[in-house]
């Protein structure tokens, strides 16, 4: 409300006097006019002193309800609005965007004397309140200052209204009816009151001024608000462009905007004595047209238009070209879920209002610039792919997102969705408000299970306890693996990962953590999670700002099956998670407002917004991002959703069930995240086909498509080499198992961390069926195969001490070691020859079969 400074009658009569522009006569004119009125309505003596004492020194209109507008970012950097808010639908114009038309036709019916009065005309203003009084009549006899501080006070009064309110309607009419109240001692106030403030309004601003905010403020009918949306709506032009014709139809509604509105061309705005419709196409607009050719008749008389401009203006049929105005975000065409995802901030953040009704009223009243970070660059080609490959309805409940988001700032690019945009509950799956890449809070989405994409997390983890991605794990599937989630003060636990399985059915393998990043292998990754701590691997998804989509921290359950990515998430959050690793570390708040003007043209705070860098240090965001360059190369799984424009790419496809599938991938500038699959129920995408795609294969296309676009307007760096330490092969001692039987030796190769295989028999001199050799021996990468041999109890040695034995002994000797074809060279007859070489040599191990010659030098 304007504020109140105490000012006496003298004061009051004395601004009286200034107006009219006389001295002691015209005191007393409006002392004498003025104190029979308030006699004849008992508001006399310190009542009436009251009356005026009260009213406010200096009268601030305040800023009239403006619309709120969204906008985007052009492909050349520009904005370009994206949908408007309002209550009443208003765009404020300046003194040069009006037709003189406009102006002329205002004046000449409503205040034709408004340039050369002090802002009340006092004796038709005493003529009205003595009528008034008398009850011969209820005219109001306002000057245009006077009708502007009506409208004025109505809407300060509205803009107290509860617009949750069951009686919201009720309580505006009731702002229109006290401002307007004509009859007793109410209305001798209210004139008194407005006569009060339009002399101060002619203290403060021009006449130009007070002129165009009357135009701005007006109220055209229903919502329409201000001379320009009125030539907007009613003839789909604006207030600059208006012929003299529509001029005066405008300047005839503004006098009674409900009766003289000309957008119900069937139902009218009144009825006659038959209960007829009147006002409407049928009729010409009669009620309209009489009070227009009013408007033109005191224009002429005027001298503001000419005989010729008159005869045509008034000959003319009242041909209203309506242009309805689509307010929210369903005018956002398919850029509406961005736009919603942005009124959620508005309606939810503490910057716009402590309460949530204070944010809703500021977002339909308060005139702000929303100016958002959604880019065109990205939006439009992903928009358009979305249009083209995805469904708006296959079977139950399908959905697909796509979202990016700018590395290193956390500004949302682009956000685009499959259905159809509609704030009306339905129950046609097709349409709906839900903003499937936002969660509960920005975008009223419960979020969906991320599937694989979550491994992120378990691979930071295995980097952050010092393991290496060339590190060798036994991947296979399990009936009892055992995990634990000590850290958040669980136990130990077990689970069949048997009953998951790995994509393709396939068994599991002992590989390297890059082999299992690039395949997605679960047994793999479960096998790291085994590892490590499951309270842990939830606790990184936490510092890279990943929460559950309704709020809860990921790390306030702890089960093996988190690991693959079973909690409900928002795509935001996925494909924020990886571009704090694309980053380098650091982690930015997703954010969708890069700035905010309030109506009176300052910039507003925005939602609070930070980059948190070394939420994990720099070398495991190097080593990550290596693995995960793996997942987009050559036999990679995410490999068809690569651009391949020369840009290095990161990425991870998931998985969720038959129902829920996603696309991660991202640059060292932008991330993009597609989500694809059923927003409710569990029913099978994988064995159903759109225009040639399986569903579930649709995130490729609309991942590349989008990455594609950022990788163009944004361009990306190679990302750094990862951290020695955190790549290099690491050896484990193999165990030694010559001698074993095979069962034993299997028994210690597995429970060593190594892969048992079996191969061939070989010679030997040990009993048949026991090791006989292994390969490698000695220390070997975790997880390596260890083949061994048995020994087929054939072998035996060559004496060692054959060398310098007679032919006697070395005959006896050979035998002994079982050789069964063996030659002591005829050198060796001499009976003091001694024995100098063998072929094999002593001490060679050789099949009992195996020819043996001994020589005597």
């Amino acid at each position: 409300m304007p504020q109140k400074n105490n000012r006496t009658v003298r004061g009051v009569l004395g601004g009286l006097v200034g107006l009219v522009g006389l001295s002691a006569v015209a005191g007393l004119l409006v002392t004498a006019s003025v104190t029979p009125v308030l006699a004849m309505t008992g508001v006399a003596g310190t009542q009436a002193l009251t009356l005026f004492d009260q009213l406010p020194e200096n009268l601030d209109p305040g800023t009239p309800m403006e619309q709120s507008t969204i906008y985007a970012n052009a492909p050349d950097g520009t904005p370009v609005e994206l949908a408007s808010f309002y209550e009443q639908n208003r765009v404020p114009v300046t003194y040069e965007q009006v037709a003189p038309a406009l102006y002329d036709a205002i004046l000449s019916s409503e205040d034709k004397n408004f340039y050369t009065h002090g802002g009340v005309n006092v004796g038709a203003t005493v003529k009205a309140l003595v009528d008034n009084v008398q009850g011969t009549s209820s005219r109001g006899a306002s000057t245009i200052s006077q009708q502007f501080v009506k409208n004025v006070l109505i809407q300060e009064c509205e803009q107290e209204v509860d617009t949750s309110s069951e009686t919201y309607s009720e309580e505006l009419q009731q702002c229109w009816l006290d401002a307007t109240n004509a009859v007793g001692s109410k209305g001798i106030e209210r004139k008194l009151q407005e006569m009060r403030y339009a002399i101060q309004i002619e203290k403060d601003f021009s006449k130009n001024d007070i002129l165009l905010g009357y135009l701005n403020i007006a109220n055209f009918g229903g919502t329409v608000y201000g001379i320009e949306s009125a030539a907007n709506y009613y003839f789909s032009t604006t207030a600059a462009a208006l012929t003299v014709a529509q001029a005066a139809t405008l300047a005839g509604i503004v006098q009674n905007p409900n009766t003289f509105r000309i957008d119900q061309p069937v139902e009218g705005t009144a009825t006659n004595a038959e209960g007829v419709a009147t006002n409407t196409a049928a009729d010409g607009y009669a009620l309209t047209k009489d009070r227009r050719n009013y408007v033109l008749v005191r224009m002429l008389d005027d001298g503001k238009i000419t005989q010729a401009q008159f005869d045509e203006a008034n000959a003319s049929a009242i041909e209203p070209l309506i242009n309805p105005p689509t307010q929210g975000c369903a005018a956002a065409g398919r850029n509406a879920y961005f736009c919603q995802y942005v009124k959620s901030i508005v309606e939810n953040d503490e910057a716009f209002g402590e309460t949530l009704q204070e944010r809703r009223d500021l977002l339909r009243r308060g005139g702000l610039k929303i100016y958002t970070t959604l880019d065109f660059n990205i939006q439009e080609p992903a928009a358009q792919a979305m249009a083209d490959i995805a469904p708006t309805k296959f079977g139950a409940y399908f959905g697909a997102a796509g979202t990016s988001i700018e590395v290193g700032t956390g500004r949302i690019l682009s956000m685009t969705q499959n259905t159809l945009f509609s704030e009306t509950v339905t129950d046609d799956p097709a349409y709906t408000s839900l903003v499937f890449a936002g969660d509960k809070k920005y975008g009223n989405s419960v979020g969906f299970p991320v599937g694989s994409t979550y491994k992120l997390f378990t691979l930071i983890d295995w980097l952050e306890k010092g393991h290496s991605v060339n590190e060798r794990v036994n991947g296979a599937l399990s009936t009892n693996m055992k995990f634990t989630a000590a850290a958040c003060g669980g136990g130990p636990m077990t689970a069949n990962t048997k009953e998951i399985g790995n994509f393709d059915s396939q068994n599991g393998y002992t590989g390297t953590v890059m082999n299992f990043t690039a395949q997605s292998l679960n047994s793999g990754f479960l096998a790291m999670a085994s590892k490590l701590d499951l309270c842990d691997i939830n606790k990184v998804a936490d510092r890279l700002g990943v929460t559950l989509a309704t709020g809860e921290k990921t790390y306030e359950e702890n089960v093996p099956f988190n690991v693959l990515g079973s909690k409900n998430i928002s795509p935001l959050a996925m494909a924020n998670a990886y571009a704090t690793v694309a980053s380098g570390g650091t982690y930015c708040t997703p954010r969708a407002i890069d700035r905010v003007i309030g109506a009176d043209g300052k910039d507003r705070e925005l939602p609070a917004a930070s980059c948190t860098p070394g939420v994990i240090t720099p070398e495991v965001a190097a080593t990550a991002a290596y693995a995960l360059q793996g997942v987009m190369a050559s036999g990679g799984t995410g490999r068809v959703a690569n651009p391949n424009d020369g840009t290095p790419m990161i990425g991870k496809t998931g998985t969720h069930n038959e129902y829920g599938t996603m696309m991660i991938e991202s640059s060292t500038r932008v991330a993009t995240a597609v989500w694809v699959g059923r927003s409710q129920g569990q029913e099978n995408i994988y064995r159903e086909r759109y225009n040639g795609r399986l569903l579930n294969e649709i995130r490729y296309p609309l991942a590349r498509t989008a990455q594609a676009a950022a990788n163009a307007a944004y361009g990306g760096d190679a990302f750094p080499p990862p951290d020695q330490n955190l790549t290099k092969v690491v050896l484990t001692a193999v165990p030694s198992v010559v001698g074993m039987t095979v069962d034993a030796a299997r028994a210690a190769i597995e429970g060593a961390g190594f892969t048992f295989a079996q191969g061939g028999e070989v010679d030997s001199n040990l009993a048949a069926g026991l090791v006989a050799a292994q390969d490698p021996s000695g220390q070997a990468p975790n997880g390596a195969t260890i083949t061994v041999s048995t020994s087929n109890a054939q072998g035996t040695t060559v004496p060692a001490n054959l060398v310098g034995m007679s032919r006697a002994q070395a005959s006896a000797a050979l035998a002994a070691a079982g050789f069964t074809n063996f030659t002591i060279d005829n050198s060796c007859n001499p009976p003091t020859a001694a024995v100098t070489s063998s072929d094999p040599a002593p001490g060679t191990a050789a099949s009992k079969a195996t020819p043996v010659v001994a020589t005597c030098g």
